[in-house]
Order: structure tokens, then sequence, then C-alpha cells
């Protein structure tokens, strides 16, 4: 699959960004990590009714909607446990990404960074300065020990695309 993909032409246009990295960076975050309504398309509310601008085909006008059908609609946009937002692929695929990225690094020339270095949380309160981190709460007198770790949370499977519903 390589020698296909090196066989090929592949004729690249970047456009350089207009305001440097960091405006790129602010586009795309809106993007990406925008919620589902701002607080500017907000007009109003009460006890049992949510007031909103939508746009509509001659302009802008006002919806006036139940609460339960606003927290309804906002939700269609919250995404399930378990499901990701930004997709990676190419040299960021899960699934290679450390081959990848090793193999970019060789080409430009790049050191490999330094390793991340993981401490315990007793060491990290240690040192910011909360010695005092396992001390009973309730009796002052004893120490609380670790007994077990907490395996990190799996994420919820996504459901089955084999079962559908009617059309």
């Amino acid at each position: 699959m390589r020698r296909q993909l090196l066989a090929h032409d592949w004729v690249v246009y970047a456009k350089p960004p207009l305001g440097g990295p960091e405006q790129v960076l602010e586009y795309r975050g809106r993007y990406t990590h925008r919620v589902a309504i701002s607080n500017e398309r907000l007009v109003g509310m009460d006890a049992t009714t949510i007031r909103f601008r939508v746009r509509a085909t001659p302009g802008k006008r006002v919806l006036q909607v139940p609460a339960e059908e606003f927290i309804d609609r906002f939700f269609l946009h919250v995404l399930p446990n378990g499901f990701k937002r930004i997709r990676h692929y190419g040299l960021l695929a899960p699934a290679a990404k450390a081959t990848h990225l090793a193999l970019a690094r060789q080409a430009l020339s790049v050191p490999e960074p330094d390793p991340v270095i993981t401490a315990t949380v007793a060491d990290f309160l240690q040192r910011v300065g909360r010695a005092e981190w396992a001390r009973c709460t309730h009796c002052h007198a004893g120490r609380f020990v670790p007994t077990a770790a907490i395996p990190p949370r799996r994420p919820a499977t996504p459901p089955s695309t084999s079962v559908r519903g009617p059309p």
C-alpha cells in the first residue's frame, strides 16, 4: 500500500495561515469546542418557557419553546459516553500513532521528546506542601493506607450499527 501511495503524484496546496498559528487554533477551536447554543442567542426565560433567536428564511426571529423541549433540543448536541467529537487520522491515527510519529521525527531529524515523568499522588502532594494528605480527617491520628487501585472506567461501547430501525 505504501508503494502505491508513493507512486501517485500528489498535489498538495496548503495556504499559509493569514494571522499566524494562534489565529488558526482560535478559528478551529470555535468549531470543535463550542456549545450547542451561545449566550447571545438566548433572549429570555420564565418558569416554563425559553425564548431564543433562530435563523429563519427572511432573517432572524425569536422562538419560544417549553423548557423541556429546549432541554431535549440541547441534548441532541451532547455526545453519548464513549463517542469522540474529533477523530484523528494520518500521523495521529490511534492504531499507528507511535510508529508514524517516530518515522516523522526521524525524517525531520527532530529528537525524541523527554519522557513524561509520572509521580504518585503522595509524592506530588509532598512536593507541593501537603504532607498531611493521608491523615484521617476524623481522628487526626490515623493515616489512610491505599489498599487497591481503582481501574480507569472503560468508555461505553457505541451502539451496534447492524441493528437498524425503520427507514
